[in-house]
């Protein structure tokens, strides 16, 4: 007869010969920075402290658009955006927008991806050809993917980087050479083809580069790290805003983010199998030992707040019919009249010296409010105007409303 003793030891081996079989090397290129495995960033992105030093490295936990919208214009003076990374899925035509114009105020942008979206390609006056496009997803024919990679700046004396897999052959097809100057160039076919730009725009400039692998932790640890150094070098020492193309916090893979145990359990297919065991008994233990300990306790629904309820139709109507501009002109009238009442200025002519005042009484930068009336004064010529264009509005009012 097996005692509970021996049921608890049994128990333990099985789990142990479970957690035994679950470790494999991961060769998916990931790009992300809590990711220790070889494609990850844990290295590079742990490093830009020492690169960047007495500078801070910002994590982005939210969409770039909401960051600059909302946060930038108080956080920093001036700073780098670095983004590496397969592609940019969350970059489109209002993110790139956005980007373009934090650049032109002096900051500098730093993308490293092996797919350029069309929002992209169209806004920075490029293109590009992959000619290993086709090997992303097959392990075996990604490591065969050998190549040289330069840098033109005399300070490197043209040495060729050697990398010895996952190395496509990426590059840039054309580029608008009026604003745009090539820093690194790759041997392919027998040919040096441009991987490397830099775009000036404004005070600013942005960089582009093909190959976002250099930067994985495999070769960090494989002596191959003086190229990814030599490209983060072109940035100014100071803060530094890390993108990694994440939706919101809720499924970031941030650095201070730590890993559930469930996510840990899904990850593995024998675990998962225990999770729904698991799942399955505590189901059959409800259904047959739960027991009502006492007479449902009868809702009682509170008063209704019609007033909310008809401005909610309202709006509800506005959006229906696409009529984004007149709930633009009504928060516009609001914010005003709320300057007229709250801070005693006249709203009649929102000149530099208007701004001014109500930068002082509001307490909020002057850049801040600088921001937002020039935000206004566009919209307000507008014939028409969008759901992102409405909505960061309203961002920014709220924002600039919290300061006391």
């Amino acid at each position: 007869m097996i005692c509970k003793k021996h049921i608890y030891i049994l128990f333990l081996i099985a789990i142990t010969s479970i957690f035994s079989g679950c470790k494999e090397t991961d060769w998916y290129e990931n790009y992300k920075v809590k990711n220790k495995s070889p494609f990850g960033t844990y290295i590079v992105y742990n490093e830009l402290s020492e690169l960047f030093y007495r500078y801070e490295v910002k994590y982005l936990e939210k969409n770039i658009v909401d960051y600059l919208r909302e946060d930038y214009i108080s956080a920093y003076d001036e700073a780098n955006y670095v983004c590496i990374n397969n592609h940019a899925p969350k970059i489109n035509g209002g993110g790139i927008a956005e980007i373009l114009e934090f650049v032109k105020e002096g900051n500098d942008a730093f993308f490293s991806l092996n797919y350029y979206n069309e929002y992209l390609k169209e806004a920075l006056e490029i293109d590009t050809e992959n000619l290993d496009f086709s090997a992303y997803n097959i392990p075996a024919k990604l490591k065969l993917l050998e190549g040289d990679l330069y840098l033109k700046n005399n300070d490197f004396l043209n040495q060729p980087y050697s990398f010895d897999r996952n190395l496509r052959r990426n590059y840039f097809t054309s580029y608008n050479s009026k604003n745009t100057i090539v820093l690194g160039t790759q041997e392919i076919n027998g040919t040096e083809e441009p991987i490397f730009l830099k775009i000036y725009h404004g005070k600013g400039a942005i960089y582009l580069h093909t190959q976002p692998i250099v930067f994985t932790n495999y070769y960090m640890l494989s002596g191959r790290e003086k190229y990814a150094e030599d490209l983060l070098s072109y940035l100014p020492n100071r803060e530094t805003i890390w993108d990694p193309q994440i939706r919101s916090s809720t499924d970031s893979d941030g650095p201070n983010r730590s890993e559930s145990v469930f996510s840990f359990f899904w990850r593995n297919s024998s675990l998962k199998w225990f999770l729904y065991v698991s799942f399955f008994g505590l189901l059959l233990f409800m259904i047959f030992n739960a027991r009502r300990k006492q007479r449902p306790i009868p809702i009682i629904s509170a008063s209704k707040n019609s007033t909310v309820e008809f401005t909610h139709t309202i709006s509800n109507l506005y959006l229906k019919n696409d009529n984004h501009k007149s709930l633009v002109d009504k928060k516009i009238q609001f914010f005003l009249e709320k300057v007229r009442t709250k801070y005693l200025i006249d709203t009649n002519n929102l000149n530099n010296d208007f701004m001014e005042r109500l930068a002082l009484k509001s307490g909020n930068k002057l850049r801040q409010t600088k921001y937002l009336i020039n935000t206004i004064i566009a919209l307000n010529k507008k014939q028409s105007c969008s759901e992102e264009d409405l909505i960061g509005l309203h961002k920014m009012i709220e924002n600039f409303l919290k300061r006391k």
